[in-house]
């Protein structure tokens, strides 16, 4: 009686899991093996030179972006959880606000900040009188990514930081450790599963992000852009089906392994 109860619950989610995860990552398998190079299809990102950039250059940006997120989400979400002032929530707010933006919104924004119309070209046109435009390139992709990336990980990173025992700090600064110690030896060892899985949910995010890299530049060469390109341009369904499967096998992967390093925190940083 009690298995056939636990089948019950479980028989949903296996419903669900299976008509929206596992069909169609198997239909997009055999597309994928279905066109004129067959199953050889797959080994096409690391045998092709512009593929293998296009995921090299892929993973360089999320891992990047990832390590940028946590830098600044660590300190900003620590200094959160431990000080109370006047206008605290007005900043929490403010840094979480662009959960509600799309990756087209964030695109835009940063073309308005570092296009060629934008404020920093304004800026240092006034000041070195040459304007700086980087919105069209990786930089400006690193500049949006990392800007939808903060929310999600200072989330995660603040509920970790509310259950850090302020005593294993004063513990470590009454045997004489500096201030940089105790960030190195106490806050970051705790804050670890937090920053495995956010940093998880980072990468990830960022590796399949379309919106923010198809409004800045339709040629920057990170892995989404070269799928729709296959896609739409090439009518390239097959290699398009076996790029977007692998994209998503890399990204299970991290998910996997961060699963597995930080345990049920990774749900967490969701």
């Amino acid at each position: 009686m009690a298995r056939y109860r636990l089948f019950l619950l479980i028989l949903p989610a296996a419903i669900v899991f299976t008509a929206f995860f596992l069909l169609p990552l198997a239909q997009l398998f055999v597309i994928g093996a279905g066109g004129k190079d067959g199953i050889a299809a797959y080994a096409a990102i690391v045998t092709d030179r512009n593929y293998r950039a296009s995921l090299v250059a892929t993973v360089l940006l999320s891992g990047g972006v990832t390590l940028a997120t946590l830098i600044i989400s660590g300190i900003a979400g620590v200094f959160l959880t431990r000080n109370r002032f006047p206008f605290r929530p007005a900043v929490t707010a403010m840094l979480t606000f662009p959960l509600a933006f799309p990756g087209v919104v964030i695109g835009f924004m940063v073309i308005m900040l570092a296009g060629r119309q934008g404020l920093v070209g304004d800026v240092t046109q006034w000041v070195f009188g040459d304007k700086l435009v980087f919105a069209y390139s990786m930089a400006g992709l690193f500049m949006g990514y990392v800007y939808f990336s903060i929310p999600r990980t200072i989330l995660t990173v603040m509920a970790s930081a509310e259950k850090l025992d302020p005593k294993l700090e004063e513990a470590a600064r009454s045997l004489g450790a500096s201030p940089l110690r105790v960030v190195w030896d106490v806050i970051i060892p705790g804050l670890m599963p937090a920053f495995v899985a956010a940093g998880a949910i980072c990468f990830a995010t960022a590796m399949g992000a379309f919106g923010t890299a198809f409004t800045l530049a339709t040629r920057i060469n990170v892995l989404p852009m070269v799928i729709y390109t296959e896609f739409t341009d090439q009518a390239n369904i097959a290699m398009a089906a076996a790029l977007s499967f692998i994209l998503g096998a890399i990204t299970w992967l991290v998910l996997a392994v961060a699963r597995t390093a930080a345990g049920s925190s990774v749900a967490a940083a969701g």
